[in-house]
């Protein structure tokens, strides 16, 4: 039997979300891989199944475009925040995650803000595979090494580096630096690469290479862990405007209970069914 999904996105960031709280939906890395496909699938960065909670308004379950399954996603916990606050008529919601609980509020003008919790800065939290300062981490060697700057570590329940750079993030860098560092030794769970322009203090330019995903429009936690990362460099303040392909983020690093809250809109692309092969 085939099973409704609605495709949404955050700054381009999209998602395909399935209701699984009445009937189970775990598909396999394969099955969530070819529902993720652009080709031949429905398409999306991730896939995203709702479960029942006993802590939350849901369990949210997140599968990358490869199949691979991930604990966390900003743009996607935006997104399954506005839902569940439809459907409840309230203007909060709390989602479960495997990064743990995360609380979603409506914000000015149909934007939708989550509590990111505190950022893991700890090597031990990103985490890296040898303990090492996560200010500035030395993951290139050879000509590339020389002349870019050692990048950031940051966790905001999935790891990130943050590389800064002097000038507009290239494509061909992005994708070329992204896909080598992705899977480097330094990271056993792997690593999203962030590749950010420091604009002024409140203001930073941002192009994310997501780890299972490739180059996104957008990144939330990407966009969380630039604005840290930036931060503790002294490169910018505790809140800013995150830059990306797809549009703007407002990151707030609260600096009265460290946490880190993302702001930003949501869209509704269209709804459909899986086919019956894919609706496990």
């Amino acid at each position: 039997m085939s099973r409704p999904f609605l495709k949404m996105n955050g700054l381009g960031n999209d998602f395909v979300v399935v209701e699984a709280r009445d009937q189970p939906f775990r598909p396999s890395a394969a099955e969530a891989k070819a529902i993720a496909d652009r080709s031949t699938g429905i398409g999306c960065d991730q896939l995203i199944g709702l479960e029942p909670s006993t802590r939350a308004d849901a369990f949210m379950r997140i599968w990358n475009a490869d199949g691979s399954e991930v604990d966390a996603c900003g743009n996607a916990t935006r997104c399954v925040g506005w839902l569940l606050m439809q459907a409840s008529g309230r203007d909060t919601a709390v989602i479960e995650t495997g990064a743990g609980l995360l609380h979603a509020a409506r914000g000015p003008d149909g934007a939708i803000s989550v509590d990111m919790g505190e950022p893991g800065l700890d090597w031990r939290q990103i985490p890296l595979s040898e303990p090492m300062d996560t200010h500035r981490i030395e993951v290139l060697a050879g000509p590339v090494g020389q002349t870019l700057e050692p990048p950031g570590a940051v966790s905001m329940g999935n790891p990130h580096i943050v590389f800064f750079l002097d000038h507009e993030p290239e494509e061909t860098m992005v994708r070329g630096l992204g896909s080598m560092i992705e899977h480097h030794p330094l990271f056993p769970e792997a690593v999203n690469v962030g590749f950010a322009q420091v604009l002024g203090p409140d203001r930073i330019r941002l192009r994310v290479w997501e780890r299972g995903a490739g180059l996104t429009r957008a990144c939330g936690t990407g966009a969380c862990a630039a604005l840290v990362a930036a931060a503790r460099r002294g490169l910018a303040g505790r809140r800013a405007t995150l830059v990306l392909d797809g549009g703007e983020l407002t990151i707030d690093w609260r600096a009265s209970d460290n946490h880190v809250i993302m702001t930003g809109p949501v869209a509704v692309e269209f709804t459909g069914r899986l086919p019956e092969a894919l609706a496990a």
